[in-house]
Parts: C-alpha cells; structure tokens; sequence
C-alpha cells in the first residue's frame, strides 16, 4: 500500500469518529481555529501580522501600529472568505469556475479593486519557480476546462484527493494577478468542508513552506501529483486529529 492509500485509509478511520462527534457546536473552537488558518495562509504569501496581531485585527478592529494596511485587509478579507466557505459547504452549494472569481474577489477586496475577481491579461511569472504559468490568452479557456473538472470528473475522486488536485490545478494555471495561493487553498478547504472533513491549515514556516513549494513543484514540472496530494493528506490527517484532541473526542 502506498503512503498515500495508508494516509487516506487513516484519514476515513478519523473521519468516523469526527462525525461521531458532531454536531461540533463550540462556535469559540471554530474561531480560533479559522484565525489559525488565515494566519497560517497569509504568512505563506508574505505577511507579517503574528497570530495574536491577526487576532487583534480580525476580532478587535485593531490597527497595529508599523504594519501596512494591506496586511490589515489580508486578515480581514481571509477571515470572511473562511466564513464564506462554511455557509457554502453548510448549504451544500455548487463549487464552480464563479465561485472561485467570487473567492478571489473577497481575498482582495480592498487591496486591488481592478484585479479582484478577474483573470489577468498580463504573463506572470512565479519567484522562485521554474514553472511558467500559461499566457493570459489561455486562461479563460483554461479555467472553463477547470470548472468543468470541478462539476464533473472530479467527482468521482476522493474527497481528499480532489480538494488537493483542485488545489494544485488552480496555482498551476496561475488565472489571477496575486491572490492564487490564498484563494486555491480556499477552493481546497470548501471541497473539504463540503465533504464533513476538517480545515487543511498549511504552516507558514519555513520548511512547511519550502515543501509546500518544493512538492507543487514537482506537479508542475514532472506532472506527477503523487507527492502534493500525500503532503495534503498529511495537512487532513493532522488537522482532524488535532480537531478531535480539542473537542476531547480523541
């Protein structure tokens, strides 16, 4: 069996017992929890806010004093996109290529009205990566195809897998200006949640965030997805763990 078969198997074992545990009522848990993940999220792209500072923003309306207003808008803006993707998944509704612009607008509202929510006309190219994502005249093209994926193909995958691959499909085609790491890891979470699973919170340190890279890497050039979808699997199994450890059902 394969690490990501035995992940996956594990993953079920856990998800029995989470559901056993529902409802999960402590509306004080989800919270903090969501604040974890928009700190996690943000800090991979670069922001600096510290998680009692993003605490502060989010919860306390608080400006913090040397830190720019877009970092401010960053939490803010994550933060409602986290609550956004819970009614959705509450209410069992379609993700879709819309959905997606309509996730991307929210994590820049207020930070870059021409570009939020809209497909970029301009080539991009990733710092760091030797990827180079396709030209801006095939993104729409390329994002029909990967709504399509998204109401059907995908279907037929493991919940897991699925919200992994949607992930690693959206960065690769790279649609937006900036925002495209927050909003498919949003995309990812949405599948997970729709699927009764927990948040997939990635790390935003350092090495958590160069294997985050290093395996969409090796997706992008190799075509090989094994590694990044096993990394998120890992995320899952940790985060329903950790979930079960907090509601005392572990």
């Amino acid at each position: 069996m394969s690490e990501l078969d035995t992940l996956l198997t594990r993953i079920d074992a856990l998800k029995i017992r989470l559901d056993a545990a529902r409802p999960l009522t402590s509306a004080q848990l989800q919270q903090a929890l969501d604040i974890e993940y928009t700190f996690e999220s943000n800090r991979i792209e670069g922001n600096t806010l510290t998680l009692r500072e993003t605490d502060l923003v989010v919860n306390k309306g608080l400006t913090i004093g040397g830190k720019p207003l877009r970092e401010h808008l960053e939490a803010i803006n994550h933060y409602e996109a986290i609550l956004h993707i819970r009614e959705l998944a509450d209410q069992g509704a379609a993700l879709d290529e819309r959905e997606v612009r309509n996730l991307h607008a929210l994590v820049l509202r207020g930070i870059d009205r021409d570009n939020a929510g809209r497909y970029r006309n301009l080539p991009v190219m990733i710092a760091g990566s030797r990827h180079l994502p396709p030209q801006p005249w095939a993104v729409p093209k390329l994002m029909e195809d990967y709504g399509l994926w998204l109401t059907d193909q995908s279907l037929r995958l493991h919940p897991v897998v699925r919200a992994a691959e949607a992930h690693q499909r959206l960065v690769t085609i790279h649609p937006f200006i900036d925002g495209n790491g927050r909003t498919a890891r949003l995309v990812m979470n949405l599948i997970l949640l729709a699927n009764g699973y927990a948040i997939a919170n990635i790390p935003g340190d350092t090495d958590s965030r160069r294997a985050y890279y290093d395996a969409l890497e090796r997706a992008n050039l190799e075509g090989d997805k094994t590694d990044f979808i096993t990394l998120i699997a890992g995320h899952v199994h940790h985060a329903i763990q950790t979930l079960l450890e907090r509601l005392g059902a572990a």
